[in-house]
């Protein structure tokens, strides 16, 4: 069971912050450091100083870390055009060194689309599909050939495919709790699917449509990694969930149901059942970046458990 920080830095972080939540992510033994791809802060929070893009600063985490996974959960379709987005994402794994994981989704928070100026098409799904297509297909091309694609959102043409990414296979994530569509572009063009904050019924569900569609495609449900998103509010004991969970604005009940919330038993028996349904891995949403006890503690606590 890998587990995996995932922040949301739309709410309010500098690269400062970002740095140092991805430093102790390495330090304290996680597995990676994710971020959501977001341009305008959710509910409450402020969101200051201000969003910060999420390419960059996984370029700017890849050099000042060494053995951590980055990546993004999900890097929106529609903030970048795919021929674009690949060489970014190539670019980012060269600097790496080969640590690099792309989350693809169709975007869907109209909000920042209007207060930023990017275009909110009607048809994302489709576009999705195409930009998985060229994404991927730039990267497979062989050095030395060019890729075409003519569909019905993006043409390429004499496309050199470079650069290359530092791996031979940057992996894809795709998630979401679409019941027919999200399955089959998992089960064509995913490395790994993400369910995001889904009780452990929806979870199941939604793995065994993933499985049947990788099966479909000619795949093989096992050729996938399966894995969860839930928010983390972990305590020594009930006083330190509550105010950990005061901070963030939530309600302990309420973590406890729809998250990871808890003492470290609690959260450990809860993923066990996460496991039992399939997920092989969890990404934790730590919504309190400046807290690093509350890493420290799940990693002492929660990880060594699992591990």
């Amino acid at each position: 069971m890998d587990l995996r920080i995932f922040t949301e830095p739309q709410q309010g972080a500098t690269y400062d912050t970002l740095l140092t939540v991805a430093k102790a992510t390495e330090d304290l033994g996680f597995d990676a450091f994710f971020r959501s791809d977001h341009y305008l802060r959710m509910g409450a929070a402020d969101g200051l100083p201000g969003p910060t893009d999420a390419w960059i600063t996984l370029a700017g985490l890849a050099r000042e870390t060494k053995r951590i996974r980055l990546g993004t959960l999900m890097t929106a379709g529609t903030f970048r055009l795919p021929g674009v987005l690949a060489i970014q994402v190539a670019q980012v794994d060269q600097m790496s060194g080969g640590r690099v994981e792309l989350g693809l989704g169709a975007g869907w928070f109209e909000e920042e689309h209007k207060a930023y100026g990017i275009p909110f098409p009607k048809e994302k799904i489709g576009r999705l599909e195409e930009q998985l297509a060229i994404v991927t297909g730039l990267w497979a091309t062989e050095a030395g050939k060019t890729f075409d694609f003519h569909g019905k959102f993006y043409d390429l043409t004499d496309s050199p495919a470079l650069p290359k990414p530092a791996q031979a296979k940057v992996p894809v994530l795709i998630g979401g709790h679409g019941a027919t569509r999200t399955p089959r572009l998992a089960g064509q063009y995913a490395d790994e699917f993400n369910m995001p904050f889904a009780s452990i019924e929806d979870t199941e569900r939604q793995f065994g449509r993933v499985r049947a569609a990788a099966e479909a495609a000619g795949r093989g449900a096992d050729a996938l990694t399966y894995s969860n998103a839930l928010v983390a509010c972990v305590g020594k004991d009930d006083a330190e969930v509550a105010r950990r969970a005061a901070v963030i604005g939530r309600e302990v009940e309420e973590l406890k149901a729809n998250g990871l919330a808890g003492s470290p038993a609690e959260v450990v028996e809860k993923i066990g059942r996460y496991v039992e349904v399939g997920a092989q891995r969890i990404y934790l949403q730590i919504l309190d970046l400046d807290d690093l006890d509350h890493l420290e503690l799940i990693s002492s606590q929660v990880q060594s458990q699992l591990s």
